[in-house]
């Protein structure tokens, strides 16, 4: 199910995804929306990864929607308007879904962007958990181009990562925001020279995060997603009950004391793997 549009790769503890259709300018064609979920259900069905890097080929990261790909949206149909409209509210929120994989996944998601990211490429990128990019790179909501509004998550996650004026004019213009800029309005960590220093950079960090605890990587990802999307006492109070949930005898905080006094590296286990079919009393 992965391997016309998408690329996986497992090394050394992390998950290399990498949009491979470089001569459509990585654009997200039928094979995507089917491939990408099922990458990060693969990752998540394994026990030897810590943390996901998502990269692309060629020229550009991503070019948006492959709208040539896709069917009229004007294509004649005697079905009840209304029957076809709840049938496409489904269908979004069915993509919806499948884009949001970065931001449900387990492990931390790090973005290497290089060249266009725009449209669909922006709605992807939003979800990631942390974003490096290349200075010729740029970032454009595209849809108010074409005349529509964004619908796939641009919109309900740029604000929360920059500035809300800043989003609102990208969203309102449709302008072009290079590298440089996305660095100052804290869309991207670095800006880089290059795609190969940006990757061997992104890999560096995502090594790091890998000589850490996966269930402490893991909860602080839960923690943070969780309080960005409730008040700071709902957040406190979810905060207690994972930490009572997964610390309290836990072996992960035992070897990183240990580590620590020790001087040594620590020696963590891995995640269980995570099973569509898998029901708890199945243990």
């Amino acid at each position: 199910m992965i391997g016309k549009a998408v690329k996986l790769e497992v090394k050394d503890q992390i998950a290399h995804v990498i949009l491979n259709r470089p001569d459509a300018f990585n654009s997200l064609n039928p094979d995507f929306w089917v491939e990408f979920p099922a990458a990060f259900e693969a990752i998540e069905a394994r026990d030897d990864v810590r943390v996901v890097v998502l990269s692309s080929t060629g020229k550009h990261f991503c070019a948006g929607l492959d709208l040539n790909s896709f069917k009229s949206l004007n294509a004649p149909n005697d079905e009840d308007e209304g029957r076809k409209r709840e049938a496409f509210r489904r269908h979004l929120l069915d993509l919806h879904d499948r884009i949001g994989r970065l931001e449900k996944c387990r492990y931390p998601v790090l973005a290497a962007i290089q060249g266009a990211c725009v449209g669909g490429g922006l709605d992807i990128t939003v979800c990631a958990d942390m974003r490096y990019c290349t200075r010729d790179a740029f970032f454009v909501v595209q849809e108010v181009n074409i005349g529509m509004a964004p619908d796939l998550g641009t919109l309900q996650r740029l604000p929360r990562l920059i500035p809300a004026g800043i989003a609102r004019e990208l969203a309102f213009t449709g302008r072009r925001m290079y590298g440089d800029e996305a660095k100052d309005v804290g869309y991207v960590n670095q800006v880089f020279e290059t795609h190969d220093s940006m990757l061997e950079a992104v890999m560096e960090i995502a090594r790091a995060i890998a000589g850490k605890s996966p269930l402490a990587v893991h909860g602080s990802k839960e923690l943070m997603n969780y309080a960005r999307d409730h008040s700071v006492a709902d957040s406190l109070n979810y905060v207690a009950i994972w930490t009572a949930a997964t610390l309290v005898g836990g072996g992960d905080l035992r070897e990183g004391v240990a580590a620590f006094r020790e001087k040594r590296s620590a020696n963590y286990a891995n995640l269980h793997p995570v099973s569509a079919n898998r029901r708890p009393h199945d243990d």
